[in-house]
C-alpha cells in the first residue's frame, strides 16, 4: 500500500542461524523500515540496515546488534568503520544541499527520474535503475519531477581520506540540517 508520498512501503528481511545452524529469519527486528524525515525540504531517510565494521563481524549477530543501536540512533551519513544501507524519498522538485561524504557510495534509482549534480557544474540524468557510484565528489540530488517522489537506495562504504589537487578532502554536510556528521 502506497504511503502520502505515492511510494510503496520498504520491507526488509534479516537472516541469521538457529541452533541447528539452518538458515531462518530474524524476526525481533520488525520487516517494515521506519522514515525519518530530515529537516531539509521535507526528504525522508530509511535505514535499511548497516553495520559497525567491514569486514562485518556476524559472530553471535554482532552486526544486528549494532543495527538495532542505529535503528533507536540513526548514525550520520556514513560509518567510519562500517557500511550503511539507506534509502531516500525525495518530494517532488526537490534539491539536496552540494555534500561530501569520506566514502564509496552505489546511489541507484529506485523511482522516479533523478539528477546528479556536481559542484563543477555537470548534471546527469538518472531513471529508475541506473546507478551512481559516488567517489567522495562534491555533489546534489534533484528530483526532476514536479508533482510526484523520487526514491533512491544508497550502498555506503567508508574510504581513506581522497587527496585532491593538494587538499585532502573531508566530510562536508554544508548545510544539511537535521543530519548528523558522521563518526
Amino acid at each position: 500500500m502506497a504511503s502520502s508520498t505515492g511510494l510503496s512501503p520498504i520491507n526488509r528481511f534479516i537472516t541469521t542461524h538457529n541452533a541447528e545452524g539452518k538458515a531462518v529469519f530474524f524476526d525481533a527486528v520488525p520487516p517494515e523500515t521506519p522514515l525519518n524525515a530530515i529537516e531539509h525540504g521535507g526528504v525522508k531517510f530509511g535505514l535499511q540496515y548497516c553495520s559497525e565494521q567491514f569486514p562485518v563481524q556476524m559472530n553471535g549477530d554482532q552486526d544486528i546488534q549494532a543495527y538495532e543501536k542505529y535503528m533507536n540512533d540513526p548514525p550520520g551519513l556514513t560509518i567510519s568503520g562500517g557500511t550503511v544501507l539507506r534509502t531516500v524519498d525525495m518530494p517532488p522538485g526537490s534539491l539536496s544541499p552540494m555534500h561530501r561524504t569520506v566514502s564509496l557510495d552505489y546511489g541507484i534509482v529506485l523511482e522516479g527520474e533523478v539528477e546528479l549534480v556536481l559542484d563543477s557544474g555537470e548534471v546527469r540524468t538518472m531513471k529508475a535503475g541506473d546507478v551512481a557510484i559516488q567517489r567522495g565528489t562534491n555533489h546534489a540530488w534533484r528530483n526532476m519531477s514536479d508533482s510526484k517522489w523520487a526514491r533512491m537506495i544508497y550502498v555506503l562504504q567508508p574510504s581513506k581520506p581522497l587527496d585532491v589537487a593538494g587538499a585532502t578532502l573531508g566530510e562536508d554536510l554544508s548545510d544539511m540540517q537535521g543530519v548528523r556528521a558522521s563518526v
